[in-house]
Protein backbone atom coordinates (compact mmCIF):
# COMPACT_ATOMS: atom_id res chain seq x y z
CA UNK A 1 0.00 0.00 0.00
CA UNK A 2 3.04 2.27 0.35
CA UNK A 3 2.22 3.62 3.82
CA UNK A 4 1.45 2.16 7.24
CA UNK A 5 -2.08 0.90 7.71
CA UNK A 6 -4.86 2.80 9.46
CA UNK A 7 -7.04 0.25 11.20
CA UNK A 8 -10.21 1.00 13.14
CA UNK A 9 -11.18 -1.33 15.97
CA UNK A 10 -14.94 -0.88 16.18
CA UNK A 11 -18.04 -2.54 17.61
CA UNK A 12 -21.77 -2.37 17.25
CA UNK A 13 -22.21 -1.98 20.99
CA UNK A 14 -20.23 -1.08 24.07
CA UNK A 15 -18.71 -3.66 26.37
CA UNK A 16 -17.44 -6.10 23.74
CA UNK A 17 -13.77 -5.62 24.63
CA UNK A 18 -12.93 -3.25 21.80
CA UNK A 19 -10.38 -1.26 23.81
CA UNK A 20 -8.89 -4.48 25.20
CA UNK A 21 -8.25 -5.62 21.64
CA UNK A 22 -7.04 -2.22 20.39
CA UNK A 23 -4.53 -1.68 23.19
CA UNK A 24 -3.26 -5.25 22.92
CA UNK A 25 -2.78 -4.89 19.16
CA UNK A 26 -0.89 -1.61 19.58
CA UNK A 27 1.27 -3.02 22.37
CA UNK A 28 2.11 -6.21 20.47
CA UNK A 29 3.08 -4.29 17.34
CA UNK A 30 5.25 -1.88 19.34
CA UNK A 31 6.99 -4.74 21.15
CA UNK A 32 7.82 -6.22 17.74
CA UNK A 33 9.52 -2.98 16.72
CA UNK A 34 6.72 -1.46 14.64
CA UNK A 35 6.07 2.29 14.76
CA UNK A 36 2.55 2.61 16.18
CA UNK A 37 0.14 5.42 16.99
CA UNK A 38 -2.90 4.60 19.11
CA UNK A 39 -5.81 6.99 18.56
CA UNK A 40 -8.60 6.98 21.14
CA UNK A 41 -11.52 8.21 19.05
CA UNK A 42 -14.16 7.10 21.56
CA UNK A 43 -14.31 10.71 22.72
CA UNK A 44 -17.54 10.44 24.73
CA UNK A 45 -16.10 7.70 26.95
CA UNK A 46 -12.33 7.50 26.36
CA UNK A 47 -10.52 4.85 28.38
CA UNK A 48 -7.47 3.82 26.35
CA UNK A 49 -5.32 6.03 28.61
CA UNK A 50 -6.30 3.92 31.62
CA UNK A 51 -4.44 0.97 30.06
CA UNK A 52 -1.63 2.61 28.09
CA UNK A 53 -0.93 5.22 30.80
CA UNK A 54 0.70 7.73 28.43
CA UNK A 55 2.81 10.69 29.45
CA UNK A 56 0.88 13.61 27.93
CA UNK A 57 2.99 16.40 26.50
CA UNK A 58 0.40 18.43 24.55
CA UNK A 59 -3.27 19.26 25.03
CA UNK A 60 -5.27 21.15 22.40
CA UNK A 61 -8.70 22.59 22.90
CA UNK A 62 -11.12 21.82 20.06
CA UNK A 63 -13.26 24.74 18.96
CA UNK A 64 -16.33 24.77 16.76
CA UNK A 65 -17.31 27.97 14.90
CA UNK A 66 -20.87 28.87 15.91
CA UNK A 67 -22.88 31.65 14.23
CA UNK A 68 -23.76 34.85 16.01
CA UNK A 69 -26.48 37.08 14.53
CA UNK A 70 -26.23 40.87 14.37
CA UNK A 71 -29.89 41.65 15.09
CA UNK A 72 -29.53 45.23 13.81
CA UNK A 73 -28.55 44.00 10.36
CA UNK A 74 -30.68 40.85 10.12
CA UNK A 75 -33.79 41.30 7.94
CA UNK A 76 -35.23 37.85 8.54
CA UNK A 77 -35.00 36.58 4.96
CA UNK A 78 -34.57 33.05 6.31
CA UNK A 79 -31.97 31.95 3.77
CA UNK A 80 -29.77 30.75 6.62
CA UNK A 81 -32.59 28.62 8.05
CA UNK A 82 -33.35 27.15 4.64
CA UNK A 83 -29.72 26.11 4.24
CA UNK A 84 -29.19 24.53 7.66
CA UNK A 85 -29.96 20.79 7.60
CA UNK A 86 -29.68 20.52 11.37
CA UNK A 87 -32.16 23.21 12.40
CA UNK A 88 -29.41 25.11 14.21
CA UNK A 89 -30.63 28.48 12.93
CA UNK A 90 -34.28 29.40 12.47
CA UNK A 91 -36.21 32.48 11.37
CA UNK A 92 -38.55 33.62 14.16
CA UNK A 93 -40.43 36.90 14.20
CA UNK A 94 -38.47 38.31 11.31
CA UNK A 95 -35.09 37.54 12.89
CA UNK A 96 -32.62 34.65 12.77
CA UNK A 97 -32.21 32.74 16.03
CA UNK A 98 -29.28 30.41 16.66
CA UNK A 99 -29.57 27.09 18.54
CA UNK A 100 -25.85 26.53 19.21
CA UNK A 101 -26.09 22.95 20.47
CA UNK A 102 -27.38 21.87 17.05
CA UNK A 103 -24.72 23.70 15.04
CA UNK A 104 -22.16 21.60 13.16
CA UNK A 105 -19.96 24.58 12.31
CA UNK A 106 -20.17 24.39 8.52
CA UNK A 107 -20.26 28.18 8.06
CA UNK A 108 -22.89 28.04 5.34
CA UNK A 109 -25.33 30.37 7.08
CA UNK A 110 -22.79 33.21 7.10
CA UNK A 111 -22.09 32.68 3.41
CA UNK A 112 -25.73 32.88 2.27
CA UNK A 113 -26.83 35.80 4.45
CA UNK A 114 -27.48 38.73 2.04
CA UNK A 115 -27.02 41.32 4.81
CA UNK A 116 -23.82 39.73 6.13
CA UNK A 117 -25.50 39.75 9.52
CA UNK A 118 -23.92 36.49 10.68
CA UNK A 119 -20.40 36.06 11.99
CA UNK A 120 -18.83 33.07 13.68
CA UNK A 121 -17.57 32.77 17.22
CA UNK A 122 -15.48 29.82 18.43
CA UNK A 123 -17.08 27.55 21.03
CA UNK A 124 -14.90 25.07 22.92
CA UNK A 125 -16.27 21.54 22.81
CA UNK A 126 -13.44 19.21 23.78
CA UNK A 127 -9.74 18.41 24.13
CA UNK A 128 -7.25 16.34 22.17
CA UNK A 129 -4.23 15.09 24.13
CA UNK A 130 -0.96 13.82 22.68
CA UNK A 131 1.74 11.85 24.42
CA UNK A 132 3.86 8.73 24.58
CA UNK A 133 3.13 5.34 26.11
CA UNK A 134 6.54 3.71 25.90
CA UNK A 135 7.21 3.31 22.18
CA UNK A 136 3.58 4.00 21.27
CA UNK A 137 2.47 7.47 20.19
CA UNK A 138 -0.81 8.29 21.92
CA UNK A 139 -3.57 10.62 20.73
CA UNK A 140 -6.79 10.82 22.72
CA UNK A 141 -9.93 12.91 22.23
CA UNK A 142 -12.29 13.90 25.01
CA UNK A 143 -15.65 15.62 24.50
CA UNK A 144 -16.56 18.19 27.13
CA UNK A 145 -19.40 17.23 29.46
CA UNK A 146 -22.71 18.46 28.10
CA UNK A 147 -21.47 18.95 24.54
CA UNK A 148 -23.50 17.02 21.94
CA UNK A 149 -21.13 16.90 18.95
CA UNK A 150 -18.40 14.26 19.02
CA UNK A 151 -17.38 14.20 15.31
CA UNK A 152 -15.37 17.49 15.34
CA UNK A 153 -13.29 16.22 18.27
CA UNK A 154 -12.79 12.87 16.53
CA UNK A 155 -11.71 14.68 13.36
CA UNK A 156 -9.01 16.63 15.22
CA UNK A 157 -7.78 13.49 16.98
CA UNK A 158 -7.56 11.67 13.65
CA UNK A 159 -5.63 14.57 12.10
CA UNK A 160 -3.16 14.62 14.99
CA UNK A 161 -2.28 10.94 14.55
CA UNK A 162 1.41 10.56 13.79
CA UNK A 163 2.15 10.20 10.12
CA UNK A 164 4.35 7.32 9.07
CA UNK A 165 3.13 5.03 11.84
CA UNK A 166 0.58 2.26 11.96
CA UNK A 167 -2.60 3.83 13.31
CA UNK A 168 -4.81 1.81 15.63
CA UNK A 169 -8.04 3.81 15.91
CA UNK A 170 -10.18 2.86 18.91
CA UNK A 171 -13.57 3.84 17.47
CA UNK A 172 -16.76 4.73 19.36
CA UNK A 173 -19.27 1.91 19.71
CA UNK A 174 -22.45 1.89 17.64
CA UNK A 175 -23.22 3.08 14.14
CA UNK A 176 -24.10 6.76 14.54
CA UNK A 177 -22.15 9.83 13.41
CA UNK A 178 -19.22 9.40 15.86
CA UNK A 179 -18.56 5.84 14.67
CA UNK A 180 -18.78 6.90 11.02
CA UNK A 181 -16.30 9.73 11.69
CA UNK A 182 -13.79 7.29 13.16
CA UNK A 183 -14.20 4.49 10.62
CA UNK A 184 -15.00 6.31 7.38
CA UNK A 185 -11.57 6.55 5.74
CA UNK A 186 -9.49 3.80 7.34
CA UNK A 187 -7.79 1.02 5.40
CA UNK A 188 -9.57 -1.74 7.33
CA UNK A 189 -12.00 -2.19 10.21
CA UNK A 190 -11.97 -4.94 12.79
CA UNK A 191 -15.45 -5.40 14.29
CA UNK A 192 -15.22 -6.80 17.81
CA UNK A 193 -18.30 -8.67 18.96
CA UNK A 194 -19.41 -11.07 21.67
CA UNK A 195 -21.47 -14.27 21.31
CA UNK A 196 -24.70 -12.95 22.81
CA UNK A 197 -28.03 -12.10 21.14
CA UNK A 198 -27.35 -8.38 21.67
CA UNK A 199 -23.79 -8.78 20.42
CA UNK A 200 -24.94 -10.44 17.19
CA UNK A 201 -27.74 -7.93 16.63
CA UNK A 202 -25.42 -4.95 16.97
CA UNK A 203 -22.72 -6.66 14.91
CA UNK A 204 -25.26 -6.86 12.09
CA UNK A 205 -25.80 -3.09 12.34
CA UNK A 206 -22.04 -2.45 12.36
CA UNK A 207 -21.62 -4.62 9.26
CA UNK A 208 -24.26 -2.55 7.46
CA UNK A 209 -22.33 0.60 8.38
CA UNK A 210 -18.92 -0.53 7.12
CA UNK A 211 -20.45 -1.95 3.94
CA UNK A 212 -22.05 1.42 3.21
CA UNK A 213 -18.70 3.10 3.89
CA UNK A 214 -17.00 0.58 1.58
CA UNK A 215 -14.32 -0.17 4.17
CA UNK A 216 -12.73 -3.64 4.12
CA UNK A 217 -13.66 -5.40 7.35
CA UNK A 218 -13.67 -8.62 9.29
CA UNK A 219 -14.75 -9.80 12.75
CA UNK A 220 -13.06 -10.75 16.00
CA UNK A 221 -15.18 -12.66 18.51
CA UNK A 222 -14.28 -11.83 22.10
CA UNK A 223 -15.13 -14.06 25.05
CA UNK A 224 -15.74 -16.85 22.55
CA UNK A 225 -16.55 -20.38 23.63
CA UNK A 226 -18.80 -23.07 22.17
CA UNK A 227 -21.78 -20.72 22.47
CA UNK A 228 -20.28 -18.50 19.76
CA UNK A 229 -22.07 -20.60 17.13
CA UNK A 230 -24.64 -17.84 16.56
CA UNK A 231 -21.94 -15.42 15.41
CA UNK A 232 -20.02 -18.09 13.50
CA UNK A 233 -23.03 -19.25 11.51
CA UNK A 234 -24.22 -15.73 10.69
CA UNK A 235 -20.76 -14.65 9.53
CA UNK A 236 -20.44 -17.80 7.45
CA UNK A 237 -23.79 -17.10 5.79
CA UNK A 238 -22.72 -13.51 5.08
CA UNK A 239 -19.30 -14.46 3.76
CA UNK A 240 -17.58 -12.52 6.55
CA UNK A 241 -14.20 -13.66 7.83
CA UNK A 242 -13.67 -14.18 11.55
CA UNK A 243 -10.00 -13.32 12.06
CA UNK A 244 -9.77 -14.26 15.73
CA UNK A 245 -11.71 -15.91 18.52
CA UNK A 246 -10.47 -14.75 21.91
CA UNK A 247 -11.47 -17.07 24.77
CA UNK A 248 -13.69 -16.24 27.71
CA UNK A 249 -10.79 -16.02 30.16
CA UNK A 250 -11.43 -14.69 33.65
CA UNK A 251 -7.79 -13.66 33.88
CA UNK A 252 -8.30 -11.18 31.02
CA UNK A 253 -11.23 -9.59 32.87
CA UNK A 254 -9.16 -9.38 36.05
CA UNK A 255 -6.29 -7.73 34.17
CA UNK A 256 -8.70 -5.20 32.65
CA UNK A 257 -10.12 -4.44 36.09
CA UNK A 258 -6.58 -3.66 37.24
CA UNK A 259 -6.00 -1.40 34.22
CA UNK A 260 -3.52 -3.81 32.62
CA UNK A 261 -3.09 -4.54 28.93
CA UNK A 262 -3.88 -8.17 28.19
CA UNK A 263 -0.64 -9.03 26.39
CA UNK A 264 1.43 -7.51 29.19
CA UNK A 265 -0.47 -9.21 32.00
CA UNK A 266 -0.74 -12.47 30.05
CA UNK A 267 2.18 -12.70 27.57
CA UNK A 268 0.85 -16.00 26.22
CA UNK A 269 -1.79 -13.96 24.35
CA UNK A 270 0.81 -12.10 22.26
CA UNK A 271 1.04 -14.79 19.53
CA UNK A 272 -2.73 -14.60 19.01
CA UNK A 273 -2.49 -10.84 18.46
CA UNK A 274 0.46 -11.24 16.10
CA UNK A 275 -1.57 -13.69 14.08
CA UNK A 276 -4.55 -11.33 14.16
CA UNK A 277 -2.43 -8.47 12.80
CA UNK A 278 -1.10 -10.62 9.97
CA UNK A 279 -4.68 -11.40 8.99
CA UNK A 280 -5.65 -7.73 9.17
CA UNK A 281 -2.79 -6.89 6.82
CA UNK A 282 -4.17 -9.46 4.39
CA UNK A 283 -7.63 -7.94 4.71
CA UNK A 284 -6.35 -4.47 3.76
CA UNK A 285 -4.11 -5.66 0.92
Amino acid sequence: MGRPLRVAVASGKGGTGKTTVATSLATTLASDGCAVCYVDADVEAPNGHLFLKPDIHTERRVRLPVPEVDTDRCKGHGKCAELCEYGAIVAVGGRAVVLPDLCHGCGGCALVCPEKAIRERPREIGTVSEGKAGAIDFVGGRLDIGQPLAPPVIAVARRRATKGRIQIVDAPPGTSCPAVSAVGDVDAALLVTEPTPFGLHDLQLAVEMVRLLEVPFAVAVNRAEADADNVRSWCRDQGIDILAELPDDRRVAEACARGQITVEALPEYAPAYRKLWTRIEGLAA
